[in-house]
């Protein structure tokens, strides 16, 4: 489970996080545009997520709803970009707050961000499984690891004055690297969750298995 979980969520991943890519290219130049395109990439680099996590859980969870997992996490993705944008977007006004509430606001942010996928996942998985409330906690640390791992790799290479196309390949390397290091450890809290489960309950009729499709 966890190698599968590891090469196709990290794969999937990776694939879907050239949509954003893709978007902050074609809208470098368009101020107006670049939001609401990054936030559109969003949940499509979500939905590809969803599918590729949803291939493997359908191995151990065979009721899972397909449909339900993509579409729940293509939206907390595309409000994840949302919220990870507002800094951005909003600092003439931020920059003005005091520094107890710009702290206070940011701790928010950034707690609705990384709960966001794991949130929206969770609202399918506490139907299959028991304790499945750890998703939220496991999903989060699992993207502060990746984009910690993506910031750490951008960041340096990043420099003033590179060409676009050089900027966006150094994305999409630290990309495929907070891809690969958020399903590992989302890998790993998905193992120790599916262990910990009573041995009947994922198992699901055959009508319900149906259902779901």
């Amino acid at each position: 489970m966890f190698r599968r979980w590891l090469l196709c969520v990290g794969l999937g991943e990776s694939v879907g996080f050239l949509a954003p890519t893709l978007a902050e290219f074609v809208t470098s130049d368009l101020p107006a545009a670049n939001v609401p395109a990054l936030v559109a990439a969003g949940a499509v680099e979500g939905a590809v997520l969803g599918w590729a996590q949803a291939h493997v859980l359908r191995d151990a969870i065979p009721a899972l709803s397909r449909a339900a997992w993509v579409g729940g996490t293509a939206v907390a993705a595309a409000f994840a970009w949302f919220i990870g944008l507002l800094p951005s977007t909003w600092a003439p006004v931020w920059s003005a707050w005091p520094t107890g509430l710009v702290l206070g606001a940011a701790a928010v942010a950034g707690t609705l961000l990384l709960a966001s996928i794991g949130f929206a996942q969770w609202l399918e998985l506490r139907r299959h499984l028991a304790r499945s409330g750890w998703w939220i906690l496991g999903n989060a640390a699992a993207w502060c690891v990746g984009l910690g791992v993506f910031f750490a790799v951008a960041t340096p290479l990043w420099q003033p004055g590179q060409p676009l196309p050089l900027i966006v390949a150094i994305g999409v390397l630290a990309g495929i690297l907070m891809a690969a290091s958020m399903a590992a450890v989302s890998g790993l809290v998905l193992v120790r969750l599916l262990g910990s489960q009573p041995a009947d309950r994922t198992r699901t009729d055959p009508e319900q298995v149906e259902s779901a499709r």
